[in-house]
């Protein structure tokens, strides 16, 4: 049996995605740029996903901005926004467990003369309110943190976040932006702009093509561009749009909001039903993530054991699963996320990172059950005579 619990990774491409591709590719491969009926047919497609893309998130159109995926969306954001204000405040505050795209993208901006304040997460991975509180001040210009940890699914109070950060901005008479990486709960949860000033999501992570994504920038909002040319994407990010997997991207949208309420009870119930079979078979776990957490991802340290050997055994039972973010698990070094949540060395390098899609089945979850179990336990038995 195939199963693929790496959705957070990325996803596999909705069968009508595919198509929609193609089309743009194959038969519809003007520039949109070009005045000519195959540029306007590639202009009307860029529409038709911008609209798809707002109605996902409760935006108006004119409020997305296509780019090559969650990464560039947060650097855009995060570069655009603060160069734009550094004359009010050199002031970053974001967490310990952000995505790489945003802790690689605040070092460099400490390094131009930023301040940037990382905050502590509890053993959940969930920010204490009264450290973001304190950390708030009139140099503070721009707070992001990610509404769903991609390695342990962890959701943040975005909504709590920006009432606090507009009564503190209120108070010290300032304006104080809020940018969330909405890559893990775009198309899995109810995912809004309400309160969020900067919001970015990606393609390949709701059943669309990789190398695409978009940011959402409020309307009104000053944010520069760093690249420059023909001045596509109302001259926020210049290159010629990626018309097939913009319209790809478009798609999935449309199907993952259709589909969302369904979508996420039957992820849960797969995640619950792996979780709860976890929890009788095999002993000596932790459990990283908590039923709170968002459906899509189950992290789980199996002490005793290297992930690293445990993933390559599940593969060749050919279950795809991963010891953490794919943008970072093949390097070398612990994952920056539990050990902010103060596991142990140990469990951390026994975690393995189960995520879910609509396409798994309760029979794929005894599956990999009874192979997990079994993997666990010749390798905690080989390892006892060592």
């Amino acid at each position: 049996m195939f199963v693929y619990l790496d959705n957070s990774a990325t996803t596999k491409p909705y069968k009508e995605v595919i198509a929609e591709t193609v089309k743009y590719m194959e038969t519809d491969y003007g520039n949109p740029s070009s005045l000519h009926r195959m540029g306007i047919t590639a202009e009307k497609a860029l529409k038709e996903a911008r609209k798809s893309a707002a109605a996902s998130l409760a935006a108006k159109e004119e409020e997305i901005y296509f780019t090559s995926g969650g990464t560039e969306a947060d650097n855009m954001a995060l570069f655009g926004a603060v160069q734009a204000r550094k004359r009010r405040g050199k002031k970053i505050i974001t967490s310990q467990i952000e995505h790489p795209a945003i802790l690689e993208s605040c070092r460099k901006l400490e390094e131009l003369g930023f301040q940037v304040e990382y905050l502590p997460v509890d053993t959940t991975g969930l920010i204490n309110m009264e450290a973001l509180e304190s950390a708030l001040d009139d140099q503070t210009i721009l707070i992001t943190i990610m509404q769903v940890n991609n390695e342990v699914g962890s959701i943040q109070p975005m909504s709590q976040i920006s009432e606090l950060k507009s009564r503190i901005g209120n108070k010290l008479g300032t304006e104080i932006l809020l940018h969330t990486d909405a890559v893990q709960s775009f198309g899995k949860l109810p995912t809004e702009v309400s309160g969020i000033d900067l919001l970015s999501v990606s393609g390949h992570k709701i059943h669309g093509p990789k190398g695409v994504g978009a940011l959402y920038v409020r309307k009104g909002l000053n944010v520069l561009p760093y690249l420059f040319g023909g001045g596509q994407e109302r001259g926020l990010r210049s290159g010629t749009e990626n018309v097939p997997s913009i319209a790809g991207f478009g798609i999935a949208a449309d199907i993952s909001r259709k589909n969302l309420t369904k979508r996420m009870e039957s992820i849960k119930k797969l995640k619950m039903y792996l979780t709860e079979g976890m929890r009788t078979e095999i002993p000596d776990i932790r459990f990283n993530s908590t039923d709170e957490g968002s459906s899509s991802i189950l992290n789980v340290s199996f002490l005793g054991v290297r992930g690293e050997v445990l993933l390559h055994t599940l593969e060749q039972s050919e279950i795809f699963v991963s010891t953490g973010s794919a943008c970072s698990s093949n390097k070398k070094g612990q994952s920056h996320v539990l050990k902010a949540m103060t596991l142990t060395d140990k469990e951390i390098e026994g975690a393995i990172r189960f995520s879910f899609c609509e396409f798994n089945s309760m029979e794929e979850m005894d599956y990999v059950l009874a192979k997990l179990k079994d993997s666990v336990q010749k390798y905690r038995k080989l390892g006892s005579f060592r």
